[in-house]
């Protein structure tokens, strides 16, 4: 699986980003999807995850700010984000998971500086 991110940035605090994550084939079933974040000097860290017809889980950090999303005709997985924080300046990384064998697949990671 090829992930394809965009649409990270330069925002001031309290303002939105949406990043986008296109999968090179079809992640409906079968699949964890999600994006994680790398702050620099900090490890890389869970944003929020997804599985079809399962959890979908945050991290108490964007709880209530963030919102994870997909369509699956696009084979495109979102992350809306609202009420930014310089906190949540970091490369942001889209993440699958292909439960059967439990391989794990990276996108390249888009910027998202929050900032005024």
């Amino acid at each position: 699986v090829q992930l394809q991110a965009s649409g990270g940035g330069y925002v001031q605090p309290g303002g939105s980003l949406r990043l986008s994550c296109v999968a090179s084939t079809s992640i409906y079933s079968g699949y964890v999807v999600g994006w994680y974040r790398q702050a620099p000097g900090k490890q890389r860290e869970l944003v929020a995850d997804t599985i079809t017809g399962g959890l979908t889980t945050y991290a108490d950090s964007v709880q209530g700010r963030f919102t994870i999303s997909r369509d699956n005709a696009k084979n495109t997985i979102y992350l809306q984000m609202n009420s930014l924080k310089p906190e949540d300046t970091a490369v942001y990384y889209c993440h699958v998971r292909q439960l059967v064998g439990l391989k794990d697949f990276w996108g390249k990671g888009t910027q998202v500086t929050v900032s005024s």
